[in-house]
């Protein structure tokens, strides 16, 4: 099958390629390259994929040398004409849409890119998905969906209608959005909800790159929340392995799937288990807690884990061993 996988040279996108290639399905690749954080590790992912990264142009489809069913095309979701383009050339069975602008804090910041690509962008998906008709969709949303809720662990049944931050509520009017289109002309879409995701080639903004980055170089860590918060940490292999079972059923028109490890990990006891890795102690600032940020995360999984037989093998440990080795293996990208 052929399918388009959006955000392919980001940190989920890049795995989730390598994932659908392994499984021996055609992939083309959608990024538009952004600089909300460096563009020289998206071209390192691509290389590592065999895309010829001085072949990269606008529109423009380049074929990984590693794997020839494997193509790339730089473009920005919100780029109607060219999306649609695409979606006609290339007759797609399934799209997997990770492509989405990332960061609960940087939403503070800058919310204009947000409304751009997690809304306008996603609707010129849903549109395609529409006038070109795929036979699923899978689309990610977050856990920051819950916000301020206090109930754990997070259930899919449970009313996500307190986002604490811009991007929160993107994800939420997406889920909106892909319901009122499942509904109205049958696509079969699927939102999953990510819980924390960390592991090799991951963002430099999130907290397992920035921690691994100043312990290294003896900077100071800033702890929030007095170190008083837990994540659902997910190692990002099984989220891949996850996005492909759910892709490859469709329950019901429209499905909303937690992804996550399935229990909480502690902040400091993941600070301790990098130091661990590093063999080197962090230099903690303990801060009170951030805008938008809540205290805990907590998924539960037993819908992905019952009906896709979902289930995530990495535990924290090794999970913080392998992302390590890579931090060692390239420095220069952390």
């Amino acid at each position: 099958m052929k399918i388009l996988i959006t955000g392919a040279a980001g940190f989920i996108g890049f795995h989730t390629v390598n994932q659908f290639i392994d499984e021996g399905h055609e992939v083309v690749g959608l990024d538009n390259i952004n600089d909300y954080y460096s563009p020289q590790l998206k071209y390192q992912r691509l290389k590592e994929a065999g895309i010829e990264t001085n072949e990269i142009k606008w529109y423009h489809s380049v074929v990984s040398t590693k794997n020839a069913r494997y193509s790339f095309v730089r473009m920005n979701l919100e780029d109607k004409q060219q999306l649609f383009n695409l979606f006609q050339k290339e007759n797609f069975d399934f799209v997997i849409n990770l492509a989405a602008q990332g960061g609960v804090r940087y939403s503070i910041e800058n919310p204009d890119v947000y409304i751009q690509s997690n809304i306008i962008g996603f609707h010129y998906i849903l549109e395609a998905c529409r006038s070109y008709p795929v036979k699923h969709l899978i689309h990610a949303s977050s856990s920051s969906v819950y916000g301020a809720n206090t109930k754990i662990p997070f259930s899919e049944d449970d009313k996500v209608d307190s986002p604490v931050s811009l991007y929160a509520a993107t994800k939420k009017g997406n889920e909106l959005m892909a319901h009122s289109y499942s509904s109205l002309y049958k696509i079969p879409i699927t939102c999953l909800r990510f819980f924390t995701v960390y592991g090799p080639w991951g963002r430099p903004d999130m907290a397992p790159m920035l921690f691994a980055k100043a312990i290294l170089n003896n900077k100071p860590i800033n702890v929030f929340n007095n170190g008083d918060m837990s994540r659902d940490f997910t190692y990002v292999e099984d989220i891949a392995n996850g996005i492909y079972s759910a892709s490859m059923k469709v329950e019901s028109n429209y499905n909303v799937l937690n992804i996550g490890n399935g229990f909480p990990v502690n902040l400091m006891n993941f600070i301790e288990e990098l130091e661990l890795a590093l063999d080197k102690k962090a230099i903690k600032n303990f801060m009170p807690m951030q805008a938008g940020d809540v205290k805990s995360t907590w998924a539960n999984i037993d819908k992905l884990r019952d009906s896709y037989a979902y289930e995530p093998n990495v535990k924290i440990k090794q999970g913080i061993e392998e992302f390590i080795k890579w931090v060692k293996q390239y420095p220069e990208l952390v």
